[in-house]
């Protein structure tokens, strides 16, 4: 299945893994990109699958751990483009679909790999999640509140940006690459190093002397006026005024009288949680409506799509009955992939595999 987009005829063979492996797979199939999602035979029904994050894929189940799945993996990689491999270091070339495997019979494929640790160091075979990646990056040592513990911030920072984009980025590169080179090559993502990459700006104010303890800084909460307050109707307002003629459009939006000074943080502190205290936010959201006092309303997920910015730039679509972004970032003028939820692919003569190895491979119950 060809769609429109910049990555329009890049096919993309997606091993089914958890969040940060779709996620890469989403970003390049938003863009136009052809994303086959290859799962446990058990795995796959004729049902859509609803997961937002395999929209626009087609999906197959193919047993791997038999020689003719494997060999029908190889058949699929020689008709690729990219591949996406999640597995723990030495599975894929235990299984017979390393990159060596998959270079034999097409020197063109980019080996995209995304681990949490990499494929190399003393940590490569441990199991780990996001919020072990993002500690020994050195960046959750400086995420929550001043005298607290370290806050995970969910899983975005190891899995998602500091893996799956990263990762998807990677592809790209090596595609790009591949047009001068003729060849492919292997994406080693890590997300411990992706998540160190992400703090760049954060290192380099921190060596400078810019940057103190958590909970202390600009950035982190530490500073007044940029935090959140609650509101009347105990939702919140989010601030950002940190410029002087931000923080000048915040006091009087507030109308606080004698305003303190704006490096008194103790004390301005107290001001703003007793003023977004009188009003509810749908009133603080009118009072600011038209203000660079840089506040705005903490929307939950439900709410979002439905503001006014979001809805006038379609920053969120409804697809199968899901509320979900749409892809970003926008290539003006360009299209974008197909959005549906990903269904069974029952024709892979398109990938190379033909329809009599197909059948056979159905009725052994290595293919689903």
């Amino acid at each position: 299945m060809e769609t429109g987009g910049p990555l329009a005829g890049i096919r993309v063979l997606e091993l089914a893994g958890l969040a940060p492996g779709p996620f890469a797979g989403m970003m390049l199939a938003d863009h136009g990109a052809s994303v086959l999602r290859v799962d446990r035979v058990a795995a796959v029904t004729d049902q859509p699958r609803r997961d937002v994050m395999d929209r626009g894929k087609r999906t197959i189940g193919l047993d791997l751990k038999s020689p003719e799945g494997v060999a029908a993996f190889l058949a699929l990689a020689q008709n690729a483009d990219a591949v996406i491999e999640v597995f723990r270091p030495g599975v894929a070339e235990r299984l017979g679909i390393g990159p060596a495997d998959l270079h034999a019979v097409n020197e063109r494929l980019v080996y995209g790999r995304l681990t949490g640790w990499g494929q190399e160091g003393p940590l490569a075979p441990r199991a780990g999640h996001d919020i072990d990646y993002v500690a020994i990056s050195g960046v959750l040592s400086q995420l929550g509140r001043a005298g607290e513990r370290p806050t995970p911030p969910i899983n975005l920072l190891g899995d998602f940006a500091g893996g799956g984009l990263m990762l998807a980025y990677g592809i790209l590169l090596a595609l790009l690459e591949r047009e001068r080179t003729g060849r492919g090559r292997v994406v080693d993502a890590a997300m411990v190093d992706g998540a160190a990459v992400l703090f760049s700006m954060f290192y380099s104010l921190t060596h400078s002397g810019f940057w103190g303890p958590r909970g202390t800084n600009l950035l982190d909460g530490g500073a007044p006026m940029y935090d959140t307050y609650e509101t009347a109707d105990g939702k919140y307002m989010a601030v950002g005024a940190l410029e002087p003629q931000f923080y000048a459009e915040l006091v009087r939006g507030l109308e606080l009288a004698d305003p303190p000074d704006q490096n008194d943080w103790p004390t301005l502190r107290a001001r703003l949680t007793e003023a977004f205290k009188t009003r509810t936010r749908a009133e603080w959201e009118a009072v600011f409506a038209d203000s660079d006092a840089c506040v705005a309303p903490v929307l939950d997920l439900a709410e979002a799509p439905g503001h006014p910015h979001n809805a006038a730039r379609g920053t969120f679509v409804e697809v199968g009955g899901v509320a979900q972004a749409a892809p970003a970032p926008r290539l003006l003028g360009a299209a974008t992939g197909d959005l549906a939820p990903a269904t069974r692919l029952d024709d892979l003569t398109a990938w190379g595999l033909s329809e009599e190895t197909a059948t056979r491979l159905r009725a052994q119950g290595v293919l689903a």
